[in-house]
């Protein structure tokens, strides 16, 4: 094998192919909807989503203990304050 086949194996061929990957992935992606930005208007119906569908009829807690029920220690939040 000479220099110019090692180099057109193992150089050539690879930039080749992570070229046209590059390409690929800098392409104007044409067959999409336009994206949402913010401030403009809404115009699609709202969609409600839960993870659990039969969890969507139940109703929610008002996080105050039940009577003769203890209270739990749990903590958490948003702000991490465990």
């Amino acid at each position: 094998m000479t220099v110019v086949e090692t180099v057109l194996v193992f150089v050539a061929i690879p930039a080749a192919i992570y070229g046209l990957i590059a390409l690929l992935t800098m392409r104007d992606p044409s067959g999409k909807a336009p994206r949402y930005r913010p401030g403009q208007a809404w115009d699609y119906p709202p969609v409600w989503w839960t993870a659990h569908p039969t969890g969507a009829s139940q109703i929610a807690s008002t996080g105050a203990p039940a009577a003769g029920k203890p209270r739990g220690t749990a903590k958490g939040g948003a702000r991490g304050s465990w």
